[in-house]
């Protein structure tokens, strides 16, 4: 075998015995049910940073990412803006679960619409919704691992075997622990998927030759683009270096001419990834805490900071650099699927230690996310239905049974989605995101809004999961007129619309009874005191609707197109300033560094993320409710 198999094979043994000793560290702490499914609520603040971080960002982000980038150009790499967009629902929601958490020891989400709605239709659908979100999401990352161990090892490890191996190792240390083991091995990947990419990006510039000559590379390339006529935009612009507009009256967006990102796409993309901290395990999340202090250093500083400048720098040089390679002959050919492995290829003879290394690196950030997943689904499953359902009396020790055997449950059957359906299993993982995204209006309305009743918020999330299905890509399947991304708007996008109209209609003519309305006032009323905006920033609170909607809408959204031409013409590389970027790129920037200033106004200054002393926590509930 080569030496870089040793180094491969010696580095994911080492990663995997770090795994299965914080399962083993796992069980042995986890006395109850609480101490299984959230951790005794004593995750502490930088395990939590570290953690919601790597949970965040999986390895989509690590393979995906500047794959797509690669495929779609720069219009595509508006989607790094997650880095900040993910930690801003974060920045709405995250504090006042937790409160809700600590006063009412929930420990899933459907414990707490249940609770606040009524009824158990949203304890369902929660569940629905978290099996929706975890198997194919799971799915995703056990394949994207397989393939990158068949070709790590020069096919010495089939796809499915790195599948079956990689899903044993998750399984292993998931059943045991829970999820204080989820989090403490998430903390190690964070750190690797963070190291990954950077250097991924450094070794794509050393084999180009330098910065020099990779801006001059995309030049180059552009210049073939109009040569050709080939991925030109409606304004004979490459779409390597341009955004296709702000929006295209098409009925299907794979129509769209000079590719699908256009404005609207890319905000309602970004509506799909803000799903992930409203899904279902980010409440989970929530609850497990210790105290509410590590909020906004993961939503300000880990996320937005840190993950946003290496997605809007490493990434992007990944992507932009991977077709600049094939044009030295570095590589014959390549594709979204065979960057990231072919980048770590690269490094094989002179380094072959770093091709284990990196190795380990895409593999932390694939299990990353799944891991979680794994962890909450089978909390949700035990709690929600079993509990709820079955045996309302079941101990402490069977929930913890029940609990290890959902997470195997769920694995296999990700694992089988992944193996049997490749096609379906893509289509699948797109609307997890959009899925998740789905519960902002019951979020909404549980910490915000109390004229949102049961019925509305019940009847919304049906129409909005309906409606993100039969606009998505997995629209092919059924013979619709408009296809996928209609108008160039996300099924995210699609599906919130719906989901709001039909949350509101049926919140104002199906509202709840008065004393119903009543409990949830009081309820509201104690969030407000102990998780409200200080009334020193509430002068300041029509600013921050403003900041965010400008953010919104011109960062990367319909009129991100500025962006364009506003600082040099995209066709002519000789006018590109400063650091020889393309105007897109620099607007990027400029509202990386605007939107990082708008998550520490939100979470910092107005205090959406202030942490909350036990010490007001248990005042203020013993006013309102004892």
């Amino acid at each position: 075998m080569d030496a870089k198999i040793y180094w491969l094979l010696a580095f994911v043994g080492l990663y995997w015995s770090y795994c299965i000793f914080w399962g083993i560290k796992g069980a042995i702490t986890s006395k109850t049910s609480e101490d299984y499914f959230v951790a005794g609520r004593s995750i502490g603040t930088w395990v939590f940073v570290l953690a919601a971080t790597a949970t965040s960002f999986s390895g989509w982000t690590f393979v995906g990412h500047p794959g797509k980038i690669l495929t779609d150009g720069l219009p595509y790499a508006f989607a790094s803006f997650y880095a900040l967009t993910i930690p801003f629902t974060g920045v709405l929601f995250l504090r006042r679960q937790w409160v809700l958490g600590r006063v009412y020891n929930y420990v899933t989400p459907g414990e707490m619409y249940s609770d606040y709605y009524g009824g158990s239709s949203m304890r369902v659908l929660t569940v629905l919704v978290a099996f929706l979100f975890s198997v194919p999401y799971l799915g995703i990352q056990l394949r994207a691992s397989g393939a990158l161990f068949n070709v790590l090892t020069d096919g010495l490890i089939s796809t499915n075997l790195g599948m079956i191996l990689l899903s044993t190792v998750v399984v292993i240390y998931v059943a045991s622990g829970g999820l204080k083991s989820v989090a403490y091995v998430d903390c190690a990947q964070a750190i690797l998927l963070a190291l990954g990419i950077i250097v991924l990006g450094i070794i794509t510039i050393k084999w180009i030759g330098g910065w020099n000559l990779f801006t001059e590379g995309i030049g180059v390339l552009v210049k073939n683009d109009l040569i050709s006529a080939n991925r030109l935009t409606l304004q004979g612009f490459s779409n390597r270096v341009a955004m296709p507009g702000s929006i295209q009256i098409v009925s299907s967006g794979s129509n769209a001419v000079g590719g699908v990102w256009t404005g609207m796409m890319c905000m309602t993309y970004m509506f799909a990834l803000m799903g992930i901290q409203s899904s279902p395990a980010f409440s989970m999340w929530a609850y497990a805490n210790k105290t509410s202090k590590p909020f906004r250093w993961q939503q300000v500083v880990a996320s937005s900071i840190v993950i946003g400048i290496i997605l809007f720098t490493f990434t992007i040089i990944q992507g932009m650099g991977a077709d600049v390679l094939v044009l030295n002959g570095i590589f014959e050919t390549i594709s979204d699927s065979t960057l990231v492995p072919k980048l770590i290829n690269l490094m094989s003879e002179s380094a072959p230690w770093v091709v284990g290394l990196l190795a380990v690196c895409a593999l932390a950030a694939m299990q990353s996310t799944g891991s979680a997943y794994m962890s909450t689904f089978s909390a949700m499953i035990t709690r929600d239905i079993y509990k709820n359902y079955i045996d309302e009396e079941v101990t402490e020790d069977r929930q913890k049974f029940i609990g290890r055997l959902f997470v195997v449950v769920v694995a296999v059957a990700a694992l089988v989605v992944a193996i049997v359906s490749t096609d379906a299993l893509v289509m699948l993982g797109g609307l997890a995101v959009a899925y998740g995204f789905q519960m902002y209006p019951a979020l909404f309305g549980n910490l915000y809004c109390k004229w949102i009743s049961k019925t509305g918020v019940t009847m919304g999330l049906i129409a909005g999961l309906l409606a993100v299905t039969l606009t998505d890509k997995m629209s092919s399947i059924f013979p619709l007129p408009w296809g996928a991304y209609p108008l160039t708007i996300h099924s995210a996008g699609w599906g919130i619309f719906f989901n709001i109209i039909f949350t509101g209609f049926a919140s104002y003519f199906f509202p709840d009874s008065d004393q119903k309305n009543l409990d949830k006032e009081k309820r509201h009323a104690f969030l407000s005191e102990v998780a409200g905006v200080p009334e020193s920033k509430k002068k300041l609170v029509p600013l921050a609707y403003c900041l965010v909607l400008f953010w919104f809408l011109f960062g990367f959204g319909p009129f991100a197109m500025i962006g364009n031409t506003l600082f040099s013409d995209p066709n002519i590389p000789a006018t590109w300033a400063p650091f020889n970027l393309p105007s897109i790129w620099i607007w990027q920037l400029v509202f990386l560094f605007f939107g990082i200033f708008v998550m520490w106004f939100l979470a910092f200054h107005m205090g959406f993320s202030q942490p909350i002393s036990s010490k007001k926590l248990e005042s203020t509930f013993n006013n309102y409710f004892k």
